[in-house]
């Protein structure tokens, strides 16, 4: 290995260690909590050496907001061969609610926290790749079935909203531990599953329903 290849591997073993660092002051503190100060300290490195890779906290974060949606798109891998789009539809949500509840802290910084967007509206592209992308598959999918009758058809746009925003709805809450005093823990992701089910079932022409 050359001495180009030797520092190109350094800088990135540096700044996988600063995110790692920060996801861990994240999860155990808080993000109020987390400072360049404190993430330099975990690294054993100056913040000077922090702020060579990240512009600030908020740049940070949005690296592991895209770190999260990586995790994510792998997950839904297993959509490639389901050719019923309705089918396709609820396993992407049965998939979105499984990454929430097993992935409670980089969903929180993918969908609730403000820095990750704070630092893209900076950015000079605006590029919101790694979301656009989610929105973009999960509106290919209604757009089938809707185009083979499988669900009524109306406005993708709004269908993709409240589809979205029933999902992470039911995922906020769980995180959030507002179903522990309704439901035993060991029953919410059946729940969660239940209620995609209904949803999708209520704008399903086929009669067939989705048998989850």
């Amino acid at each position: 290995m050359g001495i180009t290849e030797r520092k190109e591997k350094q800088k990135l073993e540096i700044r996988k260690m600063i995110l790692d660092a920060s996801m861990k002051l994240f999860i155990e503190e808080g993000y109020s909590h987390v400072t360049i100060r404190k993430i330099a300290d975990i690294i054993e490195y100056s913040p000077t050496t922090v702020y060579l890779y990240f512009k600030d906290k908020d740049e940070i974060f949005y690296n592991l907001h895209e770190l999260g949606f990586q995790k994510l798109l792998e997950k839904n891998q297993n959509l490639e061969g389901i050719k019923n789009p309705l089918m396709r539809l609820y396993k992407m949500g049965e998939n979105y609610l499984d990454f929430g509840m097993e992935n409670p802290e980089y969903y929180d910084i993918m969908f609730i926290q403000h820095a990750p967007m704070a630092a893209l509206m900076e950015m000079e592209d605006c590029n919101w790749h790694y979301g656009d992308s989610a929105l973009n598959a999960l509106k290919q999918t209604i757009e089938e079935a809707m185009a083979q009758g499988l669900i009524h058809v109306g406005n993708v746009e709004a269908a993709a909203m409240g589809i979205w925003g029933m999902v992470h709805g039911l995922v906020s809450l769980a995180i959030r531990k507002r179903f522990d005093k309704l439901i035993p823990e060991q029953q919410i992701k059946g729940m969660m599953r239940q209620s995609l089910n209904w949803m999708l079932s209520a704008v399903d022409r086929s009669g067939n329903g989705l048998g989850a």
